[in-house]
Parts: structure tokens; C-alpha cells; sequence
């Protein structure tokens, strides 16, 4: 037997509390509009490296690229070797192949700080270029030649 309260409980949890229901996605997933700011940005960071990566293949075969929204300020980690700063905040860094603290091997990466680089460009196209600019440094760096030759300049 079913009493008015449970049905009401039972609508209530099917429900937000004015009865409209649960809201679909403001975009269908398929559409652009509907990444995140983070994915927009992991999506950029590919495109710039897909040239770089395709004239540098056999060189970048142990190099890894990572997206990270903020570095860590804390101490050493704005003056360690490898790190491209803008000022006093770093853009990027470009961590050495070595063992992690379990003792096992780590790739070498390139660690690129999302919320500085978006900070300091005005439009999309602006941002595109400083990251494409920063890959290029630290594709260099980690290859150790110029970034002229990086860009096949």
C-alpha cells in the first residue's frame, strides 16, 4: 500500500526540490562549446606539439608533456634548472629523466602550467602562440640545441 508521504519521497528523489527534474547538459558533448577550460587548453597544448613532434619523433621518444593548472611556488621550485619563469612565475618546466622515490625510472617531461600561460595571453590566438613558443624552449632544452632549429628556421 502506498501512502501520499513515500510517493512524495519517491518523487522528491527523482526531483530537485521545485519538482522540474534533473537539467540535461547545456551542450551536447559532441559540440566544442561543451569542454571545459582545461580541455580547450590540453587540446592546444596537442596541436602545438603535433609539428614539433612530427619532425622531432625519434628524438622525443622518452619525452613526456603534462598539463598542470598551477605550479609549486614553495621555495626552490621558481629557481630550479628547467623551469621557463615570466618574472617570478614559472610557465613551464622541463623535469629530467631519473628515479621517483620508490626507486623506479622516470621519463623526462615537460610540465606546462595552464593558468599562468592562459593569464598572460589576451585572445585564444595569443595563447596558441606563447604555447607553441614554450614547447618549442623546452623541447630545446631538453634536446640541447637552439629553438631555431626546433622550428626548422
Amino acid at each position: 500500500m502506498s501512502t501520499a508521504r513515500s510517493s512524495r519521497q519517491q518523487r522528491r528523489i527523482r526531483r530537485d526540490r521545485h519538482g522540474r527534474g534533473l537539467r540535461g547538459p547545456l551542450y551536447p558533448a559532441s559540440l566544442p562549446a561543451a569542454s571545459s577550460r582545461a580541455e580547450k587548453f590540453d587540446q592546444l597544448v596537442l596541436d602545438a606539439l603535433e609539428p614539433i613532434e612530427a619532425r622531432w619523433r625519434d628524438q622525443l621518444t622518452k619525452l613526456d608533456v603534462a598539463v598542470d593548472d598551477v605550479p609549486d611556488v614553495r621555495g626552490h621550485a621558481v629557481q630550479a634548472e628547467g623551469v621557463l619563469n615570466d618574472g617570478s612565475v614559472p610557465l613551464s618546466r622541463l623535469v629530467p629523466a631519473g628515479v621517483d622515490r620508490t626507486g623506479l625510472p622516470t621519463r623526462a617531461r615537460i610540465v606546462l602550467y595552464r593558468r599562468p600561460l592562459e593569464a598572460r595571453a589576451k585572445d585564444p590566438a595569443e595563447l596558441a602562440d606563447l604555447v607553441h613558443d614554450v614547447l618549442v624552449e623546452q623541447v630545446a632544452g631538453y634536446l640541447g640545441v637552439e629553438p631555431d632549429i626546433i622550428e626548422g628556421e
